[in-house]
């Protein structure tokens, strides 16, 4: 019935999907396993792509030649850009998304792309040959052959759903929990944990009164992820703001003594970063109030997201305080939140490729690995994807650096840092995170999807002429030069000291209450020269001008730690015979396999002065 497949990518949500288009398009015939071939691409969650560096990894997907940023264009309810009162570096695109149509575009997406092949079934285990993965067994009693497995399970693995005091097995809500896989990896001797999630309840948008709530519009300047032309929806819908208060979080506490979380039912630890509102009432007692952002979760469907209020409580306890909160007072409640524990993997079990270290030609990706989020997800998807074809084809591995991406940031992090906790990317996370701008992924990034196959000659052109026309404005601002009366009106109305004598337009616009747009408007040639560039390109060029010695101090930064991010670690290096190493580095070390010294020098326990060591050893 099966002919050998070349990969195998076990689970259709995010990380399943990037992984499938990935290698297929790189020439690899996949077979896509889903156990239900009507939830392709569920956002299980909330309906929203991007946000704060959630939002520079999509744009780095699509800039790679994944299909996350052109599948979200396509389906955008609402696009804003976070955070535009602070620096470029700190700037992150997030749209609303249409869920139904979400789900329907990827599996369209997916049926339209050469080599993929899908099954509907459950995978209950892998088949090896030796030391090396060679196809997988599922629910059916069938066996598939193929060069390579990516297993991208998210909260499948034994997940359990926890409702107040009712607990039964899922892997979300609706549907049933995958069981085996982990039994098997274990005795491998593969190391496995528990983590938990959760999510809010639904509400029937028709019951609710907006009047009572803050209007969230988008940007009325329509962004978007990909770089690509993809046509954009002009309509935007509307989100609101509301928020909980005294009696919500008296009702709450009313239903501790039933909490899953409180009662110690749920293991698993939860995300830090997007706590339950049960959890946040009773961390933060001394807050009067909580954020509650209302989210339609698409065009045509009147169900609404309730943003803020993820919880596990007993059903009855969650209606009678959904409310209280002003605008919910007759609310009818489609279904309730939940929490769900599933088992992962910690992920310095895995090769900086996303490959394991025990079984040659598996690759791991997803929440399986500890992450939380579509995004961190679906990036992980496209490099695992990429790397098991790689393999397969004897060609060259993609790794990123930390200084190249925020993808290269959340894998190293994980592979070399390990997480006991949900992880979820920030900016913060990024050491580097000036140079990588959600505005500039495409510079960075394209011409590492073009060598791969994945970016066509067309888009790096474009790209070409973004960074061609950017430099060319930036040599006009050095050239040109304005005179006194030409914008001292100007810079009084922006706050800003005037000028006495003749002044390159460079030194105006480092100015930071200086833009471009202002010149624009005060110097009619500079208009007039501006006219045949993109607003991309225009804003490309004003970041480079107001940003440049800043830049030239990362890249010496950089530089710097190349050395060490360069040399590399034979992967046979017995490290038990370096006495002079601490013995909590030696076990690190021995564990993890650091490909680089740069990597060596992250891993928690191994001190500068291990690096030392290392490095003498290594000159010898």
């Amino acid at each position: 019935m099966f002919s050998k497949y070349d990969i195998i990518v076990v689970g259709a949500g995010h990380a399943g999907c990037e992984a499938a288009a990935a290698a297929a398009n790189l020439g690899s015939k996949v077979l896509l396993i889903t156990m239900n071939m009507g939830t392709i691409a569920q956002m299980s969650c909330n309906p929203a792509m991007g946000g704060v560096a959630k939002g520079q990894i999509v744009r780095e997907i699509d800039a790679l030649g994944g299909y996350s940023g052109i599948i979200s264009d396509k389906t955008t309810l609402q696009f804003r850009m976070l955070n535009r009162s602070k620096g470029p570096a700190m700037w992150s695109p997030r749209a609303q998304i249409d869920r139904m149509r979400f789900a329907e575009e990827w599996r369209l997406a997916l049926e339209q792309t050469p080599n993929v092949d899908f099954w509907q079934d459950t995978v209950t285990g892998i088949k090896l040959k030796g030391d090396k993965v060679s196809g997988v067994i599922t629910s059916l009693g069938i066996e598939i052959d193929a060069e390579a497995v990516v297993l991208t399970n998210g909260t499948f693995l034994n997940g359990i759903i926890h409702i107040g005091e009712k607990r039964f097995g899922g892997g979300r809500t609706g549907e049933k929990a995958a069981t085996g896989i982990t039994e098997q990896l274990v005795e491998l001797g593969f190391e496995a944990g528990r983590m938990k999630t959760g999510t809010p309840p639904r509400v029937d948008g028709r019951t609710l009164d907006y009047s009572k709530m803050e209007e969230q519009w988008g940007d009325d300047e329509r962004g978007r992820f990909s770089y690509t032309d993809v046509p954009l929806v002009e309509e935007q819908r509307c989100c609101w703001i509301t928020y909980t208060n005294a009696d919500v979080h008296e009702t709450l506490k009313e239903g501790f003594e039933k909490s899953p979380m409180f009662t110690g039912r749920i293991k698993g630890l939860g995300p830090r970063y997007c706590p339950s509102i049960e959890d946040k009432i009773n961390r933060f007692a001394e807050r009067e109030r909580h954020q509650i952002f209302v989210e339609p979760e698409g065009w045509n469907t009147v169900e609404i997201y309730v943003n803020g209020f993820s919880t596990s409580l007993p059903e009855d306890v969650q209606y009678k305080a959904l409310t209280q909160i002003p605008g919910f007072e007759n609310a009818r409640m489609f279904r309730p939140g939940y929490a769900i524990e599933y088992d992962y993997f910690p992920p310095t079990q895995l090769d900086l490729t996303l490959e394991t270290k025990l079984v040659k030609n598996l690759f791991f990706a997803g929440q399986i690995n500890g992450t939380t989020g579509y995004e961190e997800a679906a990036c992980q998807g496209f490099i695992a994807g990429v790397n098991a074809h790689q393999k397969i084809k004897d060609k060259h591995e993609l790794i990123l650096k930390r200084s190249e991406s925020y993808i290269g940031v959340l894998i190293d992090d994980l592979v070399t840092k390990g997480t006991e906790e949900p992880y979820r990317m920030f900016t913060s996370r990024a050491e580097h995170r000036l140079l990588l701008r959600q505005d500039n992924a495409d510079i960075r990034l394209s011409k590492m999807g073009y060598e791969l196959g994945l970016i066509t000659d067309d888009r790096m052109e474009k790209v070409g002429h973004k960074i061609k026309n950017s430099d060319e404005m930036v040599d006009l601002f050095k050239k040109e030069s304005v005179e006194p009366d030409q914008v001292n009106g100007l810079l009084e109305e922006l706050g800003t000291s005037t000028i006495n004598q003749k002044t390159k337009l460079i030194q105006l616009l480092s100015r930071p209450q200086v833009g471009i747009s202002d010149l624009r408007k005060a110097l009619d040639s500079l208009d007039k020269n501006l006219g045949e560039y993109s607003a991309e390109e225009i804003e490309q060029a004003e970041i480079k001008v107001k940003y440049e010695s800043y830049f030239e101090k990362e890249l010496e930064i950089v530089e710097k730690m190349k050395k060490m991010e360069d040399r590399e670690i034979n992967p046979d290096f017995d490290y038990q015979t370096l006495v002079s190493l601490s013995k909590e580095a030696r076990e690190k070390l021995v564990r993890i396999k650091p490909r680089t010294l740069g990597q060596a020098s992250r891993i928690s326990g191994v001190s500068p002065s291990d690096i030392s060591v290392l490095m003498v050893h290594m000159t010898k």
